[in-house]
């Protein structure tokens, strides 16, 4: 049985909600009904319990277009998502003090943005890695089309964290097992990727003779079969391939700093490794459509996906059960209950020590915008999604290393 709601809407659009006993704020609904009213949205808009107000559209919404897609929906953190690993490590294997493994993993793993979000020398593996994957040739051919999108260093930022709500964990599971987990997408490179062809969209609102209206000039979109759509594609799909290969070169990173402090381990056979922002091709209720996943995880029927807390509570390892009516989808973590300025004045530092109490991490007033009272609370957006996954671990943090 499905666990939804439909909100009504003042357009013609629905909203199927997975929002029970999680609280949706209002310039959140406004969102969601100017995004379901669009014309080209397939069927209807899903949310997730997660959901809160974003740039044009909530994070938390699953958004099926035909023949059309929203750039700003995607976002400018494009293929931003979550990485985990079970290692052989019991929490018998860790020592007392976990400030040399976070001091460890912040040497290996540069965080923040700006100069001191890059490698200053490009580790060997990651440099093999980036060649291997054909992503700089790739770019070149976006760029020749696009001469006003600013070059980066992308190379040196392969396998680095980046800020805001970006981290590295180490988690303890159900049983006793350590699992490492990291959070970060496309870095500067999407960023700006994403930043230009929300610009190009709006450029080409204002020239389009509509029979309806936009309501937010941050839904404006690209429409299938026009060059501007094809090249935004390419360029998505370049940003999503390099924010998977930037997870993988990070936990490299990780379990290498994990190496030099802990006795020897060996990691399971396999990894999650998901995107939560991100556009793809898929096929619902009768029709190939794009589907948008802004702050959503894919959930296929037994697909695994991870959905983490904040830095001071749980996070789950989920299976996917499949249900049709979320687009096969569900959420990517707790979701913010405030603003991070909102945050920053509601609450102190000891607020944050005490919440973040028996967690190695960032004890200091940099991070106030990230502390765990920020978020809601992920034990109701789990239940609010129980007809959407099943979840097959629960972790607790024990480090976090944050931008």
């Amino acid at each position: 049985m499905s666990e939804f709601e439909v909100f009504e809407t003042y357009a013609a659009g629905r909203i199927k909600a997975w929002v029970k006993g999680v609280e949706v704020e209002p310039e959140a609904r406004a969102q969601l009904e100017n995004v379901a009213g669009l014309p080209f949205v397939h069927s209807h808009l899903a949310v997730m319990p997660d959901v809160h107000f974003g740039r044009g559209a909530t994070v938390g919404s699953v958004i099926p277009t035909k023949g059309a897609i929203i750039p700003a929906a995607v976002g400018v953190d494009i293929g931003c998502g979550m990485m985990a690993i079970r290692t052989s490590l019991t929490a018998n294997d860790l020592p007392d003090s976990l400030a040399a493994v976070r001091s460890q993993i912040e040497r290996k793993v540069p965080v923040g943005n700006g100069p001191g979000g890059n490698h200053k020398d490009a580790p060997a593996r990651a440099a093999t890695a980036l060649r291997n994957s054909g992503l700089p040739e790739r770019l070149d051919k976006v760029l020749a089309k696009h001469r006003r999108i600013q070059r980066t260093m992308f190379a040196r930022q392969l396998g680095t964290l980046g800020g805001g709500n970006h981290f590295v964990e180490l988690c303890l599971d159900e049983a006793a097992r350590v699992w490492v987990m990291l959070h970060s997408g496309s870095r500067g490179t999407g960023n700006i990727l994403g930043t230009y062809f929300i610009q190009e969209a709006r450029e080409a609102l204002e020239k389009r003779v509509l029979g309806y209206h936009v309501p937010d000039k941050d839904l404006a979109f690209f429409m299938e079969g026009e060059p501007l759509f094809e090249d935004y594609i390419e360029a998505v799909g370049w940003a999503q391939d390099y924010a998977r290969l930037n997870r993988e070169v990070m936990m490299d990173r990780v379990l290498m700093a994990m190496r030099d402090c802990l006795p020897a381990f060996t990691l399971e056979k396999s990894a999650v490794n998901c995107h939560h922002n991100y556009v793809e091709r898929e096929h619902h209720f009768g029709a190939d459509v794009w589907v948008t996943r802004k702050g959503a995880v894919r959930a296929r029927k037994d697909e695994l996906g991870i959905i983490p807390g904040s830095m001071g509570a749980k996070s789950f390892i989920v299976r996917g059960k499949g249900n049709a009516e979320s687009f096969c989808s569900c959420s990517h973590g707790a979701g913010r209950s405030m603003s991070r300025a909102e945050a920053k004045r509601r609450f102190t530092l000891d607020d944050h020590l005490a919440a973040t109490a028996g967690v190695e991490c960032r004890k200091d007033a940099g991070v106030i915008d990230e502390t765990p009272m920020a978020y809601k609370d992920i034990d109701a957006v789990m239940a609010a999604q129980s007809d959407l996954v099943e979840v097959v671990h629960t972790l607790k943090q024990v480090v976090c290393v944050k931008g």
